[in-house]
């Protein structure tokens, strides 16, 4: 045994005093008596012969000396060899996935994996360490290395449920991160809670990490698994993308899994604003994956929900969200001497209001036109501010000059990542004429489509106030008018011109980060009719005049989360839970925007755990005799224990 403060032992020296006063004898008062009759007779009786047999209360200075001793000893903390050389910092990983919230532990599996991290908490020895970390979602540390029992205990308490998906891979390479940045001799290990059955990237206990941590062999790692095989069936996969054909249109693409070892019906169920749009009876076998994909129409959008009617283990791939904004009517203006493809095109939009114009009739204006100007041949000398399409221009204007005729220009170059070419190809169209083009500035021009030559054909120039989409090809003269692409680049370039607004975003994943315009949530709020300075604060770094938009971001179960926007692109994430988000002013809660999360995962649905791996023992060390209490604390407790003999020895006079 050795000890951490030697020092202390001088404390010692509190015996000598303690020893003198009971050896000393009791100086005797004078006190005068009627006789000494009965006195003398108890003089006689009681005669000290020696020094040491005044020593007569010599079980009252054994048990002084002994507290002495004790708390001697507690000051100078004693600790044996074994407690250094096995001395261990483990990493507790707990998984707190959508997994985990299956109920086929009662109450949960999540529960049952909190309990055995309180258990192995309690099996820590002194001096040992440990950290808590969640592998739901990104990996986060939610308690640093500590010996404290109690903080401990209520940073495990404190790991939440989640609909994220599992990344115990990536938590195991966190852990060993942490391990990793002490180098010492303690010895290492890490503690999966989870409920995955097969788990790679994990190390032998002869593993040789070659990082440059400086240690050498790999923590060693202990899985505990939690679950049964109990059965699910789930929705993996719930989508809605507008209709390339018709505008008010939608497609809708759902999979249920059977994620279970029997053959399941059950019955899918589609609404929108809680209204049913359809019911799919299902019969699937074990470990089908069933898809279909559906046709509907709306304007006024809403919350579409698919619903299954089949209670399990698991509750949150029982149901999935999409939102479907509401499509609002857009005024086009035709300025043009007839062309039906183009007027025809425009006319078969259900949500265009098309005014058609005469050239010789239209003037442009210097204020912004409401809804989008397209201008077929005819181009006036300054381009009007706003919104304007430009279709085979026959003269110059203030942003370009037309050059020569190209004859049969050939599509060399597409930007396939733009939005206004989503679903177009331009490879095989025959162009027979087109026109060359010289722009008089590069400031804020795109050239989306070249031909061989390198002469743009479809481009688009975006200035201060203004947007303009540029296609130089004749129409009368080629077929695209005729091909299906047509329609489509002129519906992707309305949708341009209005910001997307209407456009449905895709529902995320949970665990997912998407990125905002910060910009377009003005514009929302502007449309919506909120007062701006109810809601702006002091910030100068978006460069919108020292004011900035404050929002708040609300979870489907209440949470409140405020956002930081202070910059052009807000990141918003990652969601933990299911349902449906929404961007709302801060004071006034008006929406500014709406997210569908949903599961969406083959593996969490799929909540089946090999019998062979159920409730996996547990090989941790457990804590020592001295349990996870140091040395000089039992010896408090036996000071105390003494003391409060001694106390009730004195009140029953056992010492007399």
């Amino acid at each position: 045994m050795s000890l951490a403060s030697p020092l202390a032992l001088f404390w010692l020296a509190t015996l000598i005093p303690v020893v003198v006063f009971y050896v000393l004898k009791i100086r005797l008062r004078r006190v005068p008596v009627s006789t000494i009759l009965f006195w003398r007779q108890i003089y006689d009786e009681h005669q000290p012969r020696s020094i040491w047999q005044r020593l007569r209360h010599w079980l009252s200075l054994l048990a002084q000396v002994v507290l002495i001793l004790l708390l001697v000893g507690a000051l100078a903390d004693p600790f044996f060899a074994w407690e250094t050389r096995e001395l261990r910092r483990i990493v507790l990983i707990v998984d707190n996935s959508a997994s985990m919230n299956a109920t086929d532990l009662s109450p949960s599996r999540l529960a049952a994996a909190k309990d055995e991290s309180l258990r192995v908490i309690a099996g820590m020895r002194f001096r040992d360490e440990l950290a808590v970390v969640t592998a739901g979602g990104l990996p986060r540390v939610v308690c640093g290395f500590s010996s404290h029992g109690r903080t401990l205990a209520h940073a495990v308490d404190d790991v939440m449920p989640t609909d994220n998906p599992t990344r115990v891979a990536e938590a195991v390479d966190l852990a060993r991160r942490l391990i990793g940045e002490r180098q010492d001799e303690h010895q290492r290990e890490i503690v999966v809670l989870t409920d995955v059955g097969q788990l790679s990237n994990l190390p032998g206990p002869d593993a040789v990490d070659e990082s440059r941590t400086g240690w050498k062999l790999a923590p060693r790692t202990v899985v505990r698994r939690f679950g049964t095989n109990a059965g699910n069936v789930g929705i993996t996969q719930f989508q809605v993308r507008r209709s390339l054909i018709n505008p008010l249109g939608y497609e809708i693409l759902a999979e249920v899994t059977n994620a279970s070892d029997d053959p399941v019906e059950c019955r899918l169920e589609i609404d929108l604003n809680d209204d049913v749009v359809d019911v799919v009876p299902l019969k699937l076998s074990p470990g089908q994956h069933w898809s279909q994909s559906f046709e509907k129409t709306s304007a006024d959008g809403g919350h579409l929900t698919a619903k299954l009617d089949r209670a399990d283990v698991l509750a949150a791939d029982n149901r999935a969200w999409a939102v479907l904004p509401k499509r609002e009517l857009m005024p086009v203006t035709l300025v043009s001497e007839g062309n039906l493809f183009i007027q025809k095109v425009f006319e078969s939009n259900p949500l265009v209001v098309l005014t058609r114009v005469e050239p010789m009739v239209w003037k442009p204006t210097s204020e912004p036109s409401v809804g989008v100007t397209v201008l077929h041949h005819h181009v006036p000398e300054k381009l009007p501010v706003g919104s304007v399409l430009v279709i085979d221009p026959r003269g110059g204007c203030d942003l370009w000059q037309l050059g020569e005729p190209v004859q049969n220009p050939i599509v060399n170059q597409q930007d396939k990542d733009s939005p206004l070419l989503s679903h177009v190809q331009l490879d095989n169209v025959v162009m027979p004429e087109a026109r060359q083009v010289k722009f008089a500035s590069d400031e804020g021009i795109k050239v989306l489509a070249r031909s061989l030559a390198g002469d743009p054909l479809l481009a688009t120039i975006e200035r201060s106030g203004q947007k303009v989409l540029l296609l130089t090809v004749n129409l009368d003269e080629g077929d695209l008018p005729l091909r299906t692409a047509f329609p489509i680049l002129m519906m992707n370039a309305l949708n341009w011109f209005t910001e997307n607004r209407g456009e449905l975003r895709e529902s995320l994943p949970t665990g997912a980060i998407t990125e905002i315009d910060v910009t377009a949530l003005n514009r929302i709020r502007r449309t919506e009719g909120v007062n701006p300075p109810s809601f702006l604060i002091a910030n100068d770094d978006l460069g919108l005049g020292g004011l900035t938009p404050s929002a708040r971001l609300i979870a489907p179960d209440g949470r409140r989360l405020a956002l930081p926007m202070q910059s052009e692109r807000l990141s918003l994430g990652p969601f933990d839970q299911c349902g449906v988000w929404r961007v709302v002013a801060t004071e006034s809660d008006t929406t500014l925007l709406e997210l569908a999360c949903n599961l969406a995962d083959r593996n969490e649905s799929d909540v089946r755990v090999p019998k062979s791996d159920e409730l996996t023992p547990m090989s941790v060390v457990s804590a020592s005799v001295l349990g996870n209490r140091p040395v000089w604390f039992w010896l408090i407790a036996f000071a105390w224990l003494l003391m409060a003999i001694e106390w009730w020895a004195y009140q029953r006079r056992v010492i007399t």
